[in-house]
């Protein structure tokens, strides 16, 4: 959603206005004075609650069937968790769960939109914030004051403009070549540990910590394509390249490596489609890979239309991708079902005997 807003107004290819500086201008800086800030599952005990919605029914009891899915995959030793992430969650305050889910060994893999990753989190990471904002405001005013909205939640685009800029001197930096997603986010992590004034404990930093690789397969459609873009035109016979085909076969890598695997995922989308692949393509492959083992999509699409975000967990298992016998779909919006979901795991303390996975070290950057 951010990404394709965000697409539409870069199109016009215009400096931002002097109105537009939070310095020059009042009314922007009023509107962007209430920052996002993002909860901390692990400040409270959400065991209670979901204990509670176990015996309640529609979307609660699905929402302690979720969690008590998602506490069967850290307690099982033998299966690696996968985290997908579609949406603008991120943005909307859920930043930290995902940080820590990696920081406490929730979560071996992340697949996600390049907004997710881009837009939102190394957004955050160069010291920039996200507001709370509203829906009701008059989008051609927001357009005049350079300010760019998720629904509720507004961001300066002066600012995200610095993070195309960031991101093609990142691309400048390197050596020409074709990169995976996985590779280039993995030289954003390397990047931030250099850098003084970045927000620490961002998703990027925490993974490059932690060896958790990140796999964007649609990377340019973020902030990140418009700085290789900038990159491209900078240095038209000696640039990167984002190599989508290495994206696909190092996840399916990683699938083939960690054998048992389960799925949890925010949205569906890309991320969610390219990670349930992986089964079919080391298929493909001449490889026999399990079926996903668990899964838990959190999501607010529809199934009337065949779609609901790359289909239903259930249709899957049609597919050979996810195992039907311990999934569970929660039609719901994610930021208020996901910080329960966290900290009931991180009571619970599964994590606490799981093995760091550290797929990021089967490639060799």
């Amino acid at each position: 959603m951010a990404a394709s807003k965000k697409s539409s107004k870069k199109s016009k290819s215009k400096a931002p206005p002097a109105v537009g500086s939070k310095k020059g201008n009042n009314r922007k800086a009023m509107l962007l004075s209430k920052p996002v800030e993002h909860i901390d599952m692990t400040s409270f005990d959400a065991r209670p609650i979901i204990d509670a919605m176990r015996k309640m029914s529609f979307t609660s009891r699905d929402t302690a069937r979720a969690a008590e899915i998602f506490n069967m995959m850290l307690a099982d030793q033998k299966c690696s968790v996968v985290l997908t992430l579609a949406g603008s969650t991120s943005a909307g305050g859920c930043m930290q769960v995902y940080a820590d889910m990696v920081k406490y060994g929730m979560v071996d893999a992340i697949v996600a939109t390049g907004a997710s990753i881009v837009d939102m989190d190394f957004f955050e990471a160069l010291g920039f914030r996200h507001y709370q904002g509203s829906q009701f405001n008059d989008d051609k005013d927001l357009r005049d004051l350079y300010i760019d909205r998720i629904y509720d939640t507004y961001i300066d685009e002066e600012e995200l403009q610095t993070t195309d800029h960031t991101i093609g001197e990142i691309a400048d930096g390197m050596k020409a070549g074709p990169y995976s997603s996985r590779a280039f986010i993995k030289e954003m992590g390397r990047w931030l540990k250099t850098r003084k004034n970045r927000k620490k404990g961002s998703l990027i930093e925490t993974c490059y910590d932690h060896d958790v690789p990140i796999f964007c397969p649609a990377f340019t459609d973020s902030s990140a394509g418009f700085g290789l873009v900038l990159h491209q035109v900078r240095k038209p016979n000696d640039h990167i390249t984002i190599d989508s085909i290495a994206d696909f076969r190092e996840l399916t890598d990683v699938k083939i490596k960690a054998g048992g695997t389960g799925l949890f995922m925010i949205g569906g989308g890309v991320p969610k489609n390219f990670m349930q692949d992986t089964v079919v393509c080391a298929e493909v492959l001449g490889i026999e890979a399990e079926m996903h083992k668990y899964a838990v999509q959190i999501t607010v699409a529809d199934v009337r239309d065949g779609a609901c975000s790359s289909s239903t967990l259930k249709e899957a298992n049609s597919w050979g991708k996810v195992d039907s016998s311990i999934e569970q779909m929660v039609f719901a919006e994610a930021t208020s079902v996901v910080p329960l979901i966290g900290s009931d795991a991180f009571h619970r303390g599964h994590w606490k005997k799981r093995k760091a996975r550290k797929f990021s070290k089967i490639f060799k950057d």
